[in-house]
């Protein structure tokens, strides 16, 4: 099974804003109230606040597809769009990375993954991170893996909760 990606382009802003917020519910809602997840949607998930993103020449956007269907999304950032500063010149940062559901377990993920590595390489950058939340064992267990060890911690404010990320990375 083979996933491809496609650049998202700012005219398809608003189907992007509907992957990203039913993938977040899917994969955090359980665990989060509903107050807190409006907050989020309504403060760093909102039309306004993609669009700026889109439009930011250093994060690259991409449809995750599978037998030409789009099941999710994933945005990379360079230079100065990473949250946080690591390696500055040589890293580079998956900020978001969402398959819907009833696509995971298939072993589509490790193929984005692979993808992301191999883009990343042939714009020269030679290490690989990313947060994952402390609860998100799943996603802990995966990429430890995939051979991603933790390297250090940062708050990820999602309403009135202060959660904690663990911030993990490879060299590539």
């Amino acid at each position: 099974m083979s996933v491809t990606l496609d650049s998202i382009r700012i005219q398809s802003l608003s189907k992007l804003l509907q992957l990203s917020v039913q993938t977040f519910e899917e994969t955090f809602g359980h665990q989060n109230t509903k107050e807190n997840m409006a907050w989020y949607f309504k403060t760093k998930m909102n039309s306004k606040q993609l669009k700026k993103e889109l439009q930011n020449p250093n994060s690259d956007f991409y449809w995750i597809l599978f037998q030409k269907k789009i099941i999710g999304y994933l945005k990379l950032n360079f230079n100065d769009t990473q949250t946080e500063v690591v390696n500055f010149e040589d890293s580079f940062e998956i900020q978001r990375i969402y398959i819907l559901s009833n696509f995971q377990g298939k072993g589509l993920g490790q193929d984005v993954l692979s993808k992301v590595i191999l883009l990343g390489k042939n714009k020269g950058y030679t290490f690989l991170w990313l947060g994952v939340w402390e609860q998100n064992k799943d996603a802990i267990a995966f990429y430890t893996k995939k051979g991603f060890k933790i390297f250090e911690k940062h708050v990820f404010q999602l309403g009135t909760d202060s959660q904690t990320d663990l911030l993990m990375g490879l060299e590539i």
